[in-house]
């Protein structure tokens, strides 16, 4: 049987958007086959060599924003003051502002490889595309109970605010169910480590962007989110930027990809600013 290949258009699409979204060997960890590389690359149309460039490219490119923003003032000086212990395990559970090849949680790892005499720690990334609060509940024995976290960094809450096209008048997920599995999932964090969550707020979409993504038939409204912020800020833990302005206020639309939700480099480096800030000055609050 031939094997389709990607035409130049779609390979274009693929490095542009859509493969540093498409961990498959996490999406479908039981898949057989889903570790052959060469069945992953042919499952994107792509020879496996052109797969494993891509791959690489996002990580140098996670690599080389971690180096540019150490140059920044006051970085180097937050590293030295982050709560994380040699041989800690840090996991993030989040949408796919986690799970992107070359999204904060990478650049946060660097980060901390280049800064740090001696890094010695574990990054599991648990995120996954589009994931609403429910769904990361559903995989959370699995994606962050089974690694025993010493830290957990909770992404959610963006893809709870959705309104389809075909029911504007309501969230995907109602705002009270959002709480409860916030709720839970810090009960969860709880009974795994002593150290608290840090909690990631989401920030603002730019709606022109969105409406013009055929992928997508969806909305997302600011009211919406500032009320899944208002969850958020009430919880015990670390509170990464609270007001949502991390990529300006208003949002500007260059920290954005072309669909108006997910990050590009730089808007991943604001958030790794402010987590960074955020550990290193910010008091822990306690829980209500």
């Amino acid at each position: 049987m031939t094997r389709k290949k990607a035409t130049e258009k779609e390979k274009e699409a693929l490095e542009k958007y859509l493969l540093q979204f498409l961990n498959i060997e996490k999406q479908f960890p039981l898949l057989p086959g889903v570790q052959n590389i060469d069945a992953v690359a042919g499952l994107m149309g792509l020879e496996t060599e052109e797969l494993l460039k891509l791959r690489s490219l996002y990580e140098e490119n996670a690599r080389q924003a971690a180096a540019e923003l150490l140059k920044e003032e006051n970085i180097f000086d937050w590293t030295d003051e982050l709560p994380f212990q040699p041989g800690d395990t840090i996991v993030a559970l989040g949408s796919s502002t986690t799970d992107d090849l070359q999204g904060w949680f990478t650049i946060l790892k660097h980060v901390l490889d280049i800064a740090l005499d001696d890094p010695d720690f574990k990054f599991i990334n648990a995120g996954m595309p589009n994931n609403t609060t429910t769904d990361a509940l559903r995989r959370i024995n699995r994606e962050l109970l089974s690694h025993e976290p010493d830290w957990v960094f909770v992404d959610l809450g963006l893809f709870d605010a959705q309104r389809l096209s075909y029911t504007p008048s309501k969230t995907l997920i109602p705002l009270s169910e959002t709480w409860e599995n916030l709720t839970i999932i810090d009960d969860v964090i709880e009974t795994v480590t002593e150290n608290p969550p840090i909690w990631i707020v989401p920030a603002p979409i730019i709606p022109g962007l969105l409406d013009e993504m055929e992928l997508f038939d969806f909305d997302i409204s600011e009211q919406d989110l500032s009320r899944i912020r208002e969850i958020i800020t009430g919880k015990r833990g670390y509170i990464v930027d609270p007001l949502g302005h991390r990529m300006g206020n208003p949002p500007e639309a260059w920290y954005y990809l072309s669909d108006g939700i997910n990050h590009t480099l730089s808007g991943h480096v604001n958030t790794v600013k402010e987590i960074l800030k955020s550990l290193a000055t910010a008091k822990v609050q306690e829980k209500k």
